[in-house]
């Protein structure tokens, strides 16, 4: 086995070598469109059920918050199923005590947009490690639509305290392609008078333009621009969360790089704005088919088809890599077991994630025997090709995709990898380390 449940103890957990992943695979649904699913629910009118919901702790803070402002959400754990009881556009009521958003970033971002909007006073904070999170990208343009908005550090750093107020619409060009700053402004923008207007200087994730307009606002894109107008209403609806290809990354890039490899990952959503990572891997040499291409719920939806790839090194630059930001750990491993130098660059934003992304990739991959470069904005790694990686013990710093990242690196290890805060995973992964189990070859 990778992991037996034995090795789990103060936190720790070894995951050992294996060989190729076979069989067929669900990954848990989509993160970004489980969040949004239930924001928009809440204010919307009527029942919306939401299948394929992604029970990791982040999405549980999403629901956490919303039942604080007075939302009816029925949930039942592990079935995927939530039933919100929308109230409506101003149905939300004032919550009795702080929100606490865990260790959320979407959550505490886009309920700020959400909050800025209402007649009531609410604060939000979150664990320690969101408390140290950015957040004055969010508050300063919401501020320019009039918002009252209050926290440490100038409003940078939660708890922030947010006196509703009545906004109005802006024209806003954002320093960085942010879908949760978009998704912030556009939840703001549907109680906003008049239109309000969001350029980017690349086109990030679109899933809150999808579902708003599921949902009945009146949205309009114009490449890297999205015009929202005020709304007197949404109406409840069924919601199909795909698979989260961000979860599928880990499982494309195992099979990837372990030897006579085959597996079929269904119904995985592949928004444009997300298929960054197969872009890249593919680029790298991959070998990943996208079969049974299909619409749900506004979101195209794939079975992907992965086989053993020869990977090669390259260069990725900020370009390349935004619409797989998320996935640049597993992008990492996937570069360490390819032939030649990898060069990423363009990352910047990812220090101030759950972790600093940068920072911890390559101390662990320097742990386990791999020879890398930080770069201010990004890393170089040099490929060990169809080598092994000797092993070793490494900190996730309580990041789960540092965590799921290097468990696939132990795949091809000599000696196995001991993950420190492997629970992490659960954040965004319940059962991973199962799923692993079940299709690795021994």
């Amino acid at each position: 086995m990778t992991v037996a449940k034995k090795d789990i103890f103060g936190g720790s957990l070894l995951a050992r070598p294996g060989k190729g992943l076979k069989g067929e695979l669900t990954v848990p649904g989509d993160k970004s469109i489980s969040h949004r699913a239930v924001m928009l629910a809440s204010i919307a009118s009527g029942v919306t059920e939401v299948t394929g919901f992604l029970e990791g702790e982040d999405n549980l803070s999403t629901i956490g918050a919303l039942r604080a402002m007075g939302i009816v959400i029925e949930h039942k754990k592990d079935s995927g199923i939530v039933v919100v009881n929308g109230k409506g556009m101003r149905g939300l009521t004032e919550p009795a005590d702080v929100i606490d958003a865990g260790n959320s970033g979407t959550t505490t971002r886009l309920i700020t947009g959400l909050l800025s909007a209402q007649p009531f006073f609410s604060v939000i904070t979150g664990d320690a490690s969101l408390r140290k999170r950015p957040m004055k990208r969010v508050v300063e343009p919401l501020t320019l639509m009039g918002a009252s908005i209050s926290g440490r550090n100038n409003g940078n750093n939660l708890p922030l305290a947010i006196a509703g107020q009545r906004l109005k619409g802006i024209t806003y060009k954002t320093p960085v392609a942010s879908a949760q700053l978009k998704s912030s402004l556009m939840l703001a923008g549907i109680y906003a008078d008049g239109a309000t207007i969001i350029e980017e200087p690349e086109k990030s994730r679109d899933h809150t333009e999808r579902m708003l307009r599921l949902f009945g606002a009146d949205v309009k894109i114009d490449k890297n621009s999205v015009r929202v107008q005020s709304t007197n209403d949404l109406i409840g609806c069924k919601i199909n969360v795909p698979g989260d290809i961000s979860s599928a990354a880990f499982f494309i890039v195992g099979a990837m790089i372990t030897p006579a490899s085959a597996l079929l990952i269904r119904g995985v959503g592949v928004n444009p704005t997300r298929t960054g990572i197969i872009d890249v891997l593919r680029k790298m040499g991959g070998s990943v088919e996208l079969q049974n291409e299909r619409v749900a719920s506004g979101e195209p939806v794939a079975d992907l088809l992965v086989k053993t790839s020869s990977l090669k090194g390259t260069e990725i630059t900020g370009t390349g890599l935004l619409p797989a930001i998320d996935e640049f750990p597993i992008i990492c491993i996937a570069a360490v077991f390819a032939e030649g130098t990898t060069k990423i660059t363009g990352a910047k934003e990812l220090r101030v994630k759950e972790s600093d992304r940068i920072a911890v990739m390559a101390e662990a991959l320097s742990r386990v025997g791999v020879r890398t470069t930080e770069l201010p904005d990004g890393i170089v790694i040099e490929g060990v090709g169809s080598a092994a990686i000797k092993g070793g013990a490494i900190e996730s710093h309580g990041d789960h995709r540092i965590a799921m990242s290097m468990a696939m690196a132990a795949l091809r290890s000599d000696n196995g990898v001991e993950i420190d805060g492997a629970a992490s995973v659960d954040v965004s992964f319940p059962g991973f380390f199962d799923q692993l189990d079940r299709v690795r070859g021994s």
